[in-house]
């Protein structure tokens, strides 16, 4: 969606040159919102997994860790309105970044976020790949896993806020909405929000950190880097683009220091432990629970 509408760095010396081994993709304000709704998002599944499953052990555990039934409530609201505060923010971040003088052209552009018809075509390019018949393609800036992972927490952020918002205020939502509106708002989260873990916990951690070139973890965005032989691999229309404008000498990095790296991991693997054990004491819990 967004443009290279970046401060540039100063270009690196031949030293540097001679030891970078990656590449810089994503700015600390592109990873602080990442990490902020990260965390976000692993309090909410606790939290709505917790109050949702309370009739099990498991479920009254999960709430003892925020104070009972009604604090995990309490917290669920809280985050809640601060994650559509920070999706707010990042409209705004959008027609900031945004080059207007390009639009609309620019929406179908590599530096978008946009899915077009390309997309479409390295998909199945990218499958005959998987199966032997048909050489790797040529992904550039975003790939269409990363695009459906972008588009999927958009529309996602839009229909968890907007029911969850109803919820959250049932005595305003009434003078707006049936009564019957509040319960289907309340179906609607649950199966959003289930469908949202799942996603993540299973597909979007998958794809991030157990294929072979990023096993055990991704720390693009923990770091803001990537590893620049893998990158070459699997964006090389990616970094075409950056040498044939100039820019790719100062996109060259060195590896992170190693409290950074083990900062990265730390944070990696909490999240990741976090997310598939709510999956796995979800799966397990669920039938348990009357719906």
């Amino acid at each position: 969606m967004s443009s290279w509408q970046e401060r540039k760095a100063p270009t690196v010396n031949a030293k540097t040159n001679d030891e970078a081994t990656r590449v810089r993709r994503f700015t600390p304000l592109q990873r602080f919102f990442h990490g902020g709704l990260l965390a976000a998002f692993i309090v909410q599944g606790a939290t709505g997994l917790g109050r949702m499953s309370v009739e099990t052990g498991w479920g009254k555990g999960l709430c003892r860790l925020f104070g009972g039934y009604e604090s995990a409530l309490v917290l669920h609201k809280i985050v809640g309105i601060l994650m559509i505060a920070g999706f707010l923010i990042h409209m705004v971040y959008l027609l900031v970044v945004i080059d207007w003088r390009r639009f609309p052209r620019m929406l179908l552009g590599p530096d978008s976020l946009v899915p077009s018809p390309r997309d479409a075509r390295q998909f199945f390019e990218h499958l005959g790949w998987f199966f032997g018949v048909r050489p790797h393609p040529e992904f550039d800036r975003w790939g269409y896993w990363e695009k459906f992972d972008y588009w999927a927490v958009f529309w996602g952020m839009v229909i968890l806020g907007i029911s969850g918002l109803l919820l959250a205020f049932p005595v305003a939502s009434s003078r707006m909405v049936p009564g019957w509106g509040l319960n289907v708002a309340l179906w609607v989260h649950r199966i959003e929000a289930l469908l949202a873990m799942a996603h993540v916990f299973i597909i979007h951690f998958f794809v991030a950190h157990v294929r072979r070139h990023s096993f055990p973890m991704d720390r693009a965005m923990f770091e803001g880097t990537v590893d620049l032989e893998s990158t070459r691999r699997e964006k090389p229309a990616w970094l075409a683009r950056l040498k044939e404008a100039g820019r790719f000498e100062e996109r060259l990095a060195t590896e992170a220091p190693p409290f950074v790296r083990a900062a990265s991991y730390l944070f990696g693997f909490v999240a990741m432990a976090a997310g598939i054990a709510l999956l796995v004491g979800a799966v397990i819990n669920l039938p348990r629970i009357t719906w």
